[in-house]
């Protein structure tokens, strides 16, 4: 076995912007097994106002309900203050980052989901909050402060491997990769659920070098096969509503609320299972709308 090519590129993955109505429902599906309806009524009651200390009631987040991604100027340069002073110059870009919106159908009347206040941090108001109420409000304001944060670095590395078997003239490639981080930028602070699944499967490799020889130590044969799209979970349903412009922020969760309520679907180990209503449903629909 030998190592016939080694290459490693340098990539920047920047952060994603601050929260609209399906990506916080989806997010804190994903992180915080919350319902999008429960998601929705512990937002509800940080947008309303709370009792915080001396600085008495005062609403935590801006409205809720948004397809927006913009984010007021004043709370840029809040929070590009708040990374310099809390984690250095090197953690912030030289510019403030804008986020174009992509939702089918955006209306932005109103800007993204942010902190009213960047820096009320989420450890200072924790005393005053529930348990739910303290873990969405720090999901909001670490998805709001990484928006504004420098981008992470990364070595991608991959290797070929050629392998020469005794008694035969073919030689077989053999490809190994790894990402290692170089510069953690906003991951210091906030990774989505999915770069923090791909962190779990990537690994690190030892240094090599083109035409290393190594050693088979031993051989473990695995059979993959393809797997069938999986089923829909409150996560990836408002996911694909945006998607296909069906709905609006406001009407994401009572959609889920209702196809269950009404026996359409029922739910199991997190996913939705269409029942024999749901489907005889389906067709009709189907059958007599198509369009």
């Amino acid at each position: 076995y030998s190592v016939i090519k080694v290459k490693t590129k340098k990539v920047t993955r920047r952060p994603a912007p601050p929260f609209i109505t399906s990506t916080l429902q989806q997010e804190a599906w994903r992180k915080l097994h919350f319902t999008a309806s429960y998601t929705m009524s512990i937002a509800q009651q940080l947008y309303e106002g709370l009792p915080v200390g001396d600085e008495g009631r005062v609403g935590l987040i801006t409205y809720m309900r948004t397809d927006s991604t913009r984010v007021a100027r004043s709370a840029i340069v809040e929070a590009r203050e708040f990374i310099t002073s809390k984690y250095g110059s090197q953690f912030i870009p030289p510019h403030a980052r804008s986020f174009a919106t992509i939702v089918k159908g955006a209306q932005e009347a109103h800007e993204a989901i942010r902190p009213t206040k960047i820096w009320r941090q989420p450890s200072l108001i924790k005393p005053y909050l529930t348990y739910a109420q303290f873990r969405l409000y720090e999901l909001i304001w670490k998805r709001m402060v990484a928006s504004q944060m420098s981008p992470a670095s990364f070595d991608n590395t991959t290797v070929d491997i050629q392998a020469k078997c005794p008694g035969s003239k073919a030689n077989y490639l053999l490809r190994t990769s790894s990402s290692v981080i170089t510069f953690p930028g906003f991951t210091i602070l906030y990774t989505e659920s999915k770069d923090e699944e791909e962190g779990k499967k990537s690994s690190s490799l030892p240094q090599l070098e083109k035409d290393d020889e190594l050693e088979l130590l031993g051989l473990f044969p695995e059979q993959h096969f393809t797997q069938p799209p999986p089923r829909f979970t409150e996560a990836t349903l408002i996911k694909m509503l945006e998607q296909q412009g069906i709905g609006r922020p406001s009407t994401y969760a009572p959609i889920l609320s209702t196809i269950q309520e009404r026996g359409y679907v029922t739910k199991a180990n997190g996913s939705f299972q269409p029942t024999e209503l749901g489907v005889v449903v389906n067709d009709l629909l189907n059958k007599y709308f198509p369009d």
